[in-house]
C-alpha cells in the first residue's frame, strides 16, 4: 500500500491534500507534487515540511487549512474551501527568497523526511508526478484565463444546465397552454432534474419520499445522503406559503436543510437553519419562462446542479439574500452603533443635536414601512 508507512493521521491528512490536489489541478492551478504532500502530511505543517519549493509556500495556508479540517475529521474539506483559499498566495521575488531561505534554516520536523522517504517511491509509481499544471504560457493569455478561474467540472455543469434551460423552455410553453396537471408538470420537472441538473432518476431521487404520515414529492440525495426535498404544483398554480409550510415540515421532521418548490416554470429554493424557531431563508427564485435571458436563469439553477449543491455553491447565494433583505437591514439601521453615527453625522451637517432614541423613532415611524416594521419586532 502507498500509504503504509504513514500513521492513520497522516493518513487522513494525505487524503485531503490530494483529493484537494486533484480539484485544483482541474481548476488550471499548479499544485506541489503527491512526494511533497506526503512530506507535509506527516510534518503537520507546510511551513515545518523542509521543502524547498516556492509552490509549496505559495498554497502553505490552503494545505495548512486541509489538515486542520482533516484533524477535525472532516470529510473531503476541499468543498468546504473558504474562497481566499481557492487560489495560492501572491508571492514576491522577494517573498520568495525569505521563504526559501527559511525552508533551508527550518529544521525538519522529527520522522518526517524518513517517512516521506519510505512512501515515496510507492507514491512516484502512480503519483510522483505534478498534478495537472496551468497551461503553457506560450498559450494566449485570454484563451488561459477561464480555465485558471473556472474548474473542468462547473464549465461543463453550466453548460449542461443552460441547453436544458434551451431544450424544455418550449415543452414549458406548452405544459402552461394547455394548463397541464400536476402529474404532467412532474413529468417535464423529473427530465429538467436529469438532463439539465445532472440527477441520476434512480439513485439520487426518491419519489413520494415518505414524511412521518405524508409523502414529499421528491427527496434528493447525492452521495446516499438526503440533501433536498423538492415539492412540485401543477405549471398553472402560483407558489405561495402554504406551499412553502409543506415542504418546510418535511425538512424540519428530516432535518434538512434545502428545500425547493417549483411548478416547472418558476423556481425557489429555500434555506432551513433548525433551531426554535426555525430560519427560513430564500436562496433565489427565477422563471424560466419570464423575460430574463437563458444566461441569467442558468446561473440560478446552475446552483442546483447536483455537483454545485455537492460543492455548496448555493450557500453564498442564501447567505448574501438573507444577510441583505428588508428586515435584517432595518436591523442594522436600528442598531445602537449605526444610530450613533447618523447622530454625529445629523449634527455635523446641521449644527443640531439629537439622540439616537429620537432618529429611531423617526425612522419606525416616518420612513419604513410599518408592515415591516411589525413583521422584524414580531420575530
Amino acid at each position: 500500500m502507498e500509504n503504509a508507512a504513514l500513521d492513520a493521521k497522516s493518513q487522513l491528512r494525505l487524503q485531503a491534500l490530494s483529493r484537494w490536489a486533484e480539484d485544483a489541478a482541474d481548476a488550471g492551478h499548479e499544485v506541489p507534487t503527491t512526494v511533497h504532500l506526503a512530506q507535509i502530511a506527516v510534518a503537520k505543517s507546510a511551513e515545518h515540511a523542509g521543502i524547498d519549493s516556492a509552490l509549496v509556500q505559495t498554497w502553505a495556508a490552503t494545505l495548512n487549512w486541509l489538515m486542520g479540517q482533516a484533524a477535525f475529521g472532516v470529510t473531503d474539506p476541499y468543498l468546504q474551501l473558504p474562497d481566499s483559499l481557492r487560489v495560492p498566495a501572491e508571492v514576491t521575488a522577494a517573498s520568495q527568497s525569505v521563504a526559501t531561505q527559511a525552508a533551508v534554516d527550518e529544521p525538519v520536523a522529527p520522522g518526517a523526511e524518513a517517512a516521506a522517504a519510505t512512501v515515496e517511491a510507492a507514491i512516484l509509481e502512480n503519483a510522483a508526478k505534478p498534478a495537472k499544471a496551468v497551461k503553457s504560457p506560450a498559450l494566449n493569455a485570454q484563451e488561459a484565463l477561464p480555465s485558471s478561474r473556472t474548474p473542468k467540472w462547473e464549465s461543463m455543469a453550466r453548460e449542461q444546465v443552460l441547453e436544458a434551460i434551451k431544450r424544455y423552455t418550449k415543452p414549458l410553453h406548452d405544459l402552461k397552454a394547455r394548463d397541464a396537471n400536476e402529474g404532467d408538470t412532474r413529468l417535464v420537472v423529473t427530465d429538467i432534474l436529469c438532463e439539465g441538473l445532472d440527477y441520476d432518476k434512480f439513485r439520487d431521487l426518491t419519489t413520494e419520499y415518505m414524511v412521518r404520515q405524508d409523502f414529499a414529492d421528491y427527496g434528493v440525495r447525492i452521495d446516499k445522503q438526503l440533501v433536498a426535498f423538492i415539492e412540485v404544483k401543477r405549471i398553472s398554480q402560483k407558489l405561495n406559503e402554504r406551499h412553502l409550510r409543506q415542504v418546510q415540515m418535511y425538512a424540519v421532521n428530516e432535518g434538512i436543510e434545502w428545500m425547493v418548490l417549483t411548478n416547472g416554470a418558476v423556481w425557489q429554493a429555500y434555506h432551513l437553519t433548525g433551531g426554535l424557531p426555525v430560519v427560513v431563508n430564500m436562496a433565489f427564485e427565477i422563471d424560466l419562462l419570464g423575460p430574463a435571458s437563458f444566461e441569467e436563469k442558468a446561473e440560478f439553477m446552475f446552483l442546483l446542479h447536483r455537483e454545485a449543491l455537492k460543492r455548496r455553491r448555493i450557500d453564498e447565494s442564501w447567505k448574501h439574500r438573507a444577510a441583505t433583505e428588508p428586515g435584517a437591514l432595518l436591523d442594522v439601521i436600528l442598531s445602537e452603533a449605526i444610530l450613533d453615527q447618523m447622530r454625529k453625522e445629523v449634527k455635523r451637517r446641521t449644527g443640531t443635536t439629537t439622540t439616537p432614541e429620537a432618529l429611531s423613532e423617526v425612522i419606525r415611524t416616518e420612513i419604513v414601512d410599518p408592515k415591516l416594521i411589525a413583521k422584524l419586532f414580531k420575530s
